[in-house]
């Protein structure tokens, strides 16, 4: 058997500690909660920065923030599947315009059919339930 030196090894095959971390949060009913993000290839992932300005860059001013260890970061992504971490992202996808997505759905919501429009369906709807009926009676 050789001995490996692992001062040589350009990727440790055990991971190494990465001090405080700034990990993203959101707050809830019970207090703060971390969150957890996708990788692109579907993958969930735990995400950590090593300064608040690099969070702030990433995910906007809105994020808050707390300081964890790597090791506490893992441990409250392990009960949950999560074994990956990514420290320092740099790209990040724009967050989801809510208010568009909001007023479409007032838009096509069905409070705003007339009421003429779903006697029209119901009377269609009886139509369709007849002809079978006298199909299958013959």
């Amino acid at each position: 058997m050789s001995s490996v030196d692992r001062s040589e090894d350009p990727e440790p095959s055990e991971p190494v500690p990465a001090g405080l971390l700034y990990v993203p949060v959101r707050s809830g009913p019970m207090g703060c909660t971390a969150r957890f993000f996708r990788t692109p290839l579907g993958g969930r992932t735990a995400v950590a920065f090593t300064s608040a300005a690099k969070l702030t860059a990433t995910l906007g001013s809105e994020q808050d923030g707390i300081k964890l260890s790597e090791s506490a970061l893992r441990a409250l992504a392990a009960p949950l599947g999560v074994t990956t971490l990514t420290v320092d992202p740099s790209l990040s996808a724009p967050a989801a315009d809510r208010t568009a997505a909001t007023a479409r759905e007032r838009e096509n919501s069905w409070r705003r059919w007339h009421p003429q429009h779903i006697g029209a369906l119901r009377v269609t709807g009886a139509a369709a339930a007849v002809a079978c009926l006298n199909l299958l009676i013959g």
